[in-house]
């Protein structure tokens, strides 16, 4: 298998007639994990997206290596159904739910609870728990720690740590101190005033 990759050249990103950012470049190997911090509006999620390829930036490239999953601010489980068929849904496409991930992100008591009952928390440790089931090897994770307690941050923070020892790659986007040994720190700079030319 090949090593996972993730290089970014130049690239820059714009909403509307406004600069986002511009002139990013990064360069992860298996192993690495970044930080990526700046304001609100500064680009931190349209930079996941780009990517995770689901966003065309405005200049620049993305080159990967290895499988990609994405946690962003949309669950993407069936609101209506119990939590458990909602996850069985997703592993049928990207892989088994392990059942003792259940138990170590506190769902397995909650799998007959329709999706949208659940707290703010609780959607966040479903959508770790379908993460976990891609064995992806780049992690794109957007305000992951959002609506989790000092555990369940702890927690994060060790996943993202074990999948790095492992060989992967993350790259989290978050307002949040996040502590994972080795993790580079990538500022986004507040260009939001500066028009397209």
């Amino acid at each position: 298998m090949e090593a996972s990759r993730l290089i970014v050249d130049d690239l820059a990103c714009r909403r509307g007639e406004r600069l986002l950012f511009r002139g990013l470049s990064l360069n992860l190997d298996a192993g690495a994990a970044c930080h990526v911090t700046g304001a609100n509006g500064t680009g931190k999620s349209s930079l996941i997206r780009i990517l995770a390829g689901l966003l065309r930036p405005y200049a620049g490239t993305v080159e990967r290596a290895g499988s990609v999953a994405l946690i962003d601010q949309s669950l993407a489980l069936d609101e209506h159904l119990p939590l458990g068929r909602a996850l069985a849904f997703w592993a049928g496409l990207d892989g088994a739910v392990d059942a003792a991930n259940l138990e170590t992100l506190g769902l397995a008591d909650l799998l007959d609870v329709p999706v949208r009952y659940l707290s703010t928390g609780q959607r966040k440790r479903a959508a770790l728990a379908r993460l976990l089931g891609q064995n992806a090897q780049i992690w794109l994770l957007d305000e992951p720690l959002n609506g989790l307690d000092r555990d369940a941050v702890a927690m994060v923070q060790t996943l993202v740590a074990q999948h790095v020892a492992g060989g992967g790659i993350a790259v989290v986007a978050s307002h949040q101190q996040i502590a994972v040994p080795g993790m580079a720190v990538l500022h986004l700079p507040d260009f939001t005033r500066e028009l397209v030319r």
